[in-house]
Formats: structure tokens, C-alpha cells, sequence
């Protein structure tokens, strides 16, 4: 038998209702399997051990008590974590910043609200790049996360606290973000399943903004069936939340029979280009190949608009995050450095408290959206950014999803990148198209190469087609083992 911290997310919450082990048990399995590989990974930026223990007993006691277990909240005692950028009410707030530093915010985002009510108990905050900006997890003030496959190597960004932590078996789930590909890109790199929902399918409140109209909040998980499981908890709805969509939700009931005749899946020409690492492309094209042989029609697409990609979220983005983060001044939130009047006050405490990669950002952002070329930057960028979703609309009308690399490579040395922010851009090219088209995205584990670093694929649908998404995940991982393999760490 698996010891406990190797379950996944569907195996613990079965046990846990079919009365085979308890909250307690599997808290405490996973509180020891990062005590043991905490810091040498550094997935972590805040841990509660006693007060999840203490949740673990009270919801053993509260499911010992019940007559009827259907009346119990549906993911009571099944540790998580939660990634930095979104709020936990009484748990430090830092998004990987010296600039939040102490922040301890008193309400719940939604999506953590909703895993509350659904039982779930949350372990502690992961890494992240600064403010989520990053592909690498590097850009944290409080240090890098390091890769479980290979602890030279970066895990992926901005994520890859949630990333590692999951591939680590650190955790059997995490909530991350996705404003660029800061899920599945991690995903990949670990070797976990990394999920982002269409635009305005999930709540954004409680999530310290980014990029407002491309930031999504999504699950690392060891498999597809997983990130279906959590799915309804997190999705719908939200008053708070403008740019939510009022649609419903539909039940995820996966095929027990990987059966994927009539389905058309679309290979964007585009995204096997000269770049892409030659094991990269071989194991996405084996993984196609396998699609193919449960039943699913392949053809060949135009994506045309990929390769103006990181131009045009390079300005999209940190426009809107030259915005988001005037907010950050010294005064209302985290440590303040003195000054002899207000300004000085701002200059100092964002000058010597922001990272470099923000302030490359907000001065990216700042300058995009200053007069005399807004129109020429950001508003053009605006109007490329409909052409990616015209992009998409078309080939949704001849194929049902889209399958492609997550990333032109496998996981990267730590430091190889950092001072070469173009390169670190080009990272993220495969993932931005989504993110600037607003439809769902599903990442997940293919193959190795020959250092033994996961390679991932990633699937897309047509807005609010999650439901395709996992089936097809689901089909391909019910019929493979690549999730399966665990790092070789020994505590």
C-alpha cells in the first residue's frame, strides 16, 4: 500500500468518506512529508501546521458524529494549499514581495472561501514570483523554489511553489494563477496537471491583481480527474467579481471507458517551430498520436497571430499592472521606509521594497500608457489581442480542442535565465494565446527527456468547455502512467 502522502486528491476523499482513514492521519502524513523536504525546495512561504491539525480533529469528530455522511461538506478534512497572491483570512499575504511584507489579510478570496465551505483544509501558502510576475519562481524576494525533479532546475512561474509542492507530494492539491501560463507552464516543468479556467468562469476576488483582464485562479493537482473534482467547488458566479460570468456550471462526470471517437483535435502549425527542443516536440506528437489511437480525428490548424504573442502581452500586461500596483505606496499596506514628506515616503519605500522584475513591469506598463503612445502601444496591442480570439473562434469551428506543447523546453537551470528577461518572455509563448483569448486550458505530463525532466501538453477548448477538457485529460491518463511517477527525493 502507498504510504498516505503519495494519494492523490480523488483516493484521499474516498478513504475519507468511506471511513478507511482520517482527516488526521492524512494531515499530519503530509505536514511530515514537507517537514522533510522543506527547505531544500523552498515550496513554502507559510505553514500552519498546529491550527490544520486541529481542523484534521474537529472534522474526524464532526464525521464520526453524523448519521448520514451524504449531509457532510463534500471535501471535509482533505488538506490543500493555496499560492500567494490570494487571500487567506488571518495567514500572511506577501505575493513573494519585501513590499506586502506582514500583510495579514482579514477576509478569504472567494476561491479559498468556497474550498472552505466545501471542507478543505488549507496547510499553509506557497511560493511565488513577485507579484506573480515571472516563468520561473525565481522572481520571489523570499527566495527561489526549486524543482522536485531536479533541484538545479527552476519549477516553472509564477506558480511553481504550488507546482513543486504538488509533484513533491507535498500536498495532494493547490490553488495557483494563471495571467500568462503561471499554471500550466509549472505543470509541465513538475510534472503535475495544471488547469485554468476560462476568463470570468472563476472568481478573481480576494486575488492581488496582475493583469485584471487576463488573471485566472486554477488548480495543480496529481491527475485531470483531480482537477475535475475541484472544479464545481471553485467555479461560478460571484457578486464580488464583475468579470464573472453567470452560466452554469455543469456536473464533471468522467467516462470510466477512454473512448474519444468523433472527437477533432486541432495541431496548431505554429507551436512546432524552430525553438521547440526536439524531445519537447516528439513526446506532444507521441502524446497526439495517442489521442488518435483512442478514437480522436487529428488535423492540422492555423493559429496565425502565435507569434505576436509576447509583444502583445508584454504591453497588455504590464499596463495593467503599472495600475493594479500604484496601490502599493507605504501607506495602507506593509512596511512603510521613512521619508521627509509623502512622495519621498513613495519613492523610497516602492524604490527599495519592489522587486526588479515589477519595476521592469510597472515602468513597461507606465510608459505603454503615457501620452502620446497609448495608441500606438497599448491600444494597437488591444486590437492584435481580438485578432488571437478570431484566431481561435476559427479553428474551433473545425476542430473541438487544441493540442500543442506547453513550452518550448523542459525545465531550466536556476540562474540561466534571470539576466536575459527576453528569453525568460519566450518562455511563456505557447500559453499566452489563451490567456489573451480568455479560453480554458489544461496542462499535463507526456513524457521525460533524457535528464529525466518532465515534458507537458496542453490541451484548449472553446470558452466555458472545461467539461471537454477533462474528458480528453482524463481519457489519455486513464490509458498512461506519466502522472503517476514521483521524484526521486529522499527526505
Amino acid at each position: 500500500m502507498k504510504p498516505l502522502w503519495q494519494w492523490n486528491l480523488t483516493d484521499i476523499v474516498q478513504a475519507l468518506h468511506r471511513g478507511e482513514v482520517s482527516s488526521e492521519e492524512v494531515t499530519r502524513a503530509f505536514l511530515e512529508r514537507i517537514q522533510a523536504l522543506e527547505p531544500r525546495i523552498h515550496a513554502f512561504l507559510h505553514l500552519e501546521p498546529e491550527a490544520a491539525l486541529h481542523q484534521a480533529r474537529e472534522a474526524d469528530r464532526r464525521r464520526a458524529k453524523t448519521q448520514d455522511p451524504d449531509t457532510l461538506p463534500p471535501l471535509l478534512g482533505v488538506p490543500m494549499a493555496v499560492k500567494d497572491v490570494l487571500t487567506v483570512r488571518g495567514m500572511p499575504c506577501t505575493c513573494g514581495s519585501r513590499i506586502l511584507e506582514g500583510f495579514v489579510p482579514p477576509y478569504n478570496a472567494t476561491t479559498v472561501q468556497r474550498l472552505l465551505d466545501a471542507g478543505v483544509i488549507i496547510l499553509g501558502k506557497t511560493n511565488t514570483d513577485e507579484f506573480a510576475m515571472g516563468s520561473s519562481t525565481e522572481n520571489s524576494a523570499y527566495g527561489p523554489t526549486r524543482n522536485p525533479w531536479d533541484l538545479s532546475r527552476v519549477p516553472g512561474g509564477s506558480s511553481g511553489g504550488s507546482a513543486a509542492a504538488v509533484a513533491a507530494r507535498m500536498v495532494p492539491a493547490a490553488l495557483g494563477t494563471d495571467t500568462g501560463g503561471s499554471v500550466r507552464q509549472p505543470a509541465a516543468f513538475c510534472g503535475v496537471t495544471g488547469f485554468k479556467p476560462t476568463y470570468g468562469r472563476v472568481s478573481r476576488y480576494g486575488l492581488v491583481a496582475y493583469g485584471s483582464s487576463l488573471d485566472t485562479v486554477g488548480t495543480l493537482t496529481q491527475t485531470v480527474a483531480d482537477a475535475a473534482l475541484l472544479f464545481p467547488y471553485l467555479a461560478g458566479f460571484d457578486p464580488r467579481d464583475a468579470t464573472t460570468m453567470d452560466v452554469p456550471v455543469p456536473e464533471v462526470v468522467l467516462s470510466q471507458e477512454p473512448d474519444l471517437r468523433g472527437l477533432r483535435v486541432g495541431v496548431p502549425r505554429e507551436y512546432f517551430v524552430e525553438g521547440v527542443h526536439p524531445q519537447v516536440e516528439a513526446a506532444v506528437h507521441a502524446a497526439i498520436r495517442h489521442l488518435e489511437s483512442l478514437g480522436a480525428e487529428v488535423q492540422e490548424i492555423s493559429l496565425p497571430h502565435t507569434p505576436y504573442a509576447v509583444p502583445v502581452y508584454y504591453i497588455i500586461a504590464p499596463s495593467e499592472a503599472s495600475a493594479n500596483l500604484a496601490r502599493y505606496d507605504g501607506i495602507r499596506y506593509g512596511p512603510r521606509i521613512q521619508g521627509e514628506t509623502m512622495w519621498d515616503i513613495f519613492f523610497k519605500t516602492r524604490g527599495r521594497l519592489f522587486g526588479p522584475e515589477v519595476k521592469r513591469r510597472i515602468m513597461l506598463g507606465t510608459y505603454a500608457l503615457s501620452a502620446g503612445y497609448y495608441d500606438a502601444y497599448y491600444a494597437k496591442a488591444q486590437k492584435v489581442r481580438t485578432l488571437f480570439r478570431r484566431d481561435f473562434e476559427r479553428a474551433f469551428r473545425e476542430v473541438d480542442l487544441i493540442a500543442a506543447p506547453v513550452a518550448p523546453s523542459t525545465a531550466f537551470p536556476l540562474g540561466s535565465k534571470t539576466q536575459d528577461p527576453l528569453a525568460m518572455y519566450l518562455e511563456d509563448i505557447f500559453t499566452l494565446p489563451a490567456n489573451l483569448a480568455g479560453i480554458p486550458g489544461l496542462a499535463f505530463p507526456v513524457g521525460f527527456d533524457q535528464d529525466g525532466l518532465p515534458i507537458g501538453m496542453q490541451l484548449m477548448a472553446p470558452p466555458f468547455q472545461e467539461s471537454r477538457l477533462f474528458a480528453v485529460g482524463h481519457a489519455y491518463q486513464s490509458t498512461t502512467d506519466w502522472h503517476t511517477r514521483v521524484p526521486p527525493l529522499h527526505p
